[in-house]
């Protein structure tokens, strides 16, 4: 059974704080921004394979099976996505230790150097945006940032587990639900 919704009104600050989080959610889903950062990175990438590789640079090599579950999809998509990302030389397959019949994804070179790419080109749009903000203010938004996540984190965890479902590992190792890519390592991405 989910957590129940509380009775009483969110306060303003929560429901602020919700449509602050839509307008970000939504200035990432765009497509026009997802072309724009890929131009500027010099690739050619979907957002699907951009989710992929964000979530393997933040991890040790894994099943297809556990980044599904990470990214919130089902294997298929992961399986299907990793052998596009094979055949342009992003990923490669290795046996995995603990089991030979099973295999691991894990970026190759070129799949590090097109996630630095794409993460200097979203980093360097974000600094333009926040360039009058102090390091103080920015060392701020990034704490109350992840605490938020990892209170997200745990709330889906509770929930996935008073239903009897297993939870889905977040990216920075805590559980939830995860879903397309965002907490899973797609994260908000900005462009000039």
């Amino acid at each position: 059974m989910p957590t129940p919704v509380p009775q009483a009104p969110a306060s303003s600050d929560v429901v602020e704080i919700e449509r602050a989080l839509n307008r970000i959610s939504y200035l990432n889903s765009r497509v026009r921004h997802h072309d724009r950062l890929m131009a500027m990175a010099g690739l050619r990438l979907d957002r699907a394979a951009v989710a992929l590789l964000r979530q393997m640079a933040d991890s040790d090599p894994l099943r297809p099976g556990e980044l599904a579950a990470r990214l919130g999809v089902e294997a298929s998509h992961v399986t299907r996505q990793a052998q596009q990302l094979q055949k342009a030389g992003y990923v490669s397959r290795a046996p995995d230790p603990d089991d030979r019949r099973a295999q691991r994804i894990e970026l190759t070179p070129a799949g590090r150097d097109a996630i630095d790419r794409i993460r200097a080109t979203s980093s360097r749009g974000m600094q333009m945006a926040l360039a009058e903000w102090t390091p103080a203010e920015l060392r701020r938004l990034a704490t109350l940032f992840h605490g938020m996540v990892d209170d997200f984190l745990a709330h889906a965890t509770e929930d996935e587990e008073s239903e009897g479902r297993p939870g889905v590992a977040g990216p920075s190792g805590g559980v939830g639900e995860v879903r397309d890519g965002v907490a899973g390592g797609g994260g908000v991405t900005w462009s000039e």
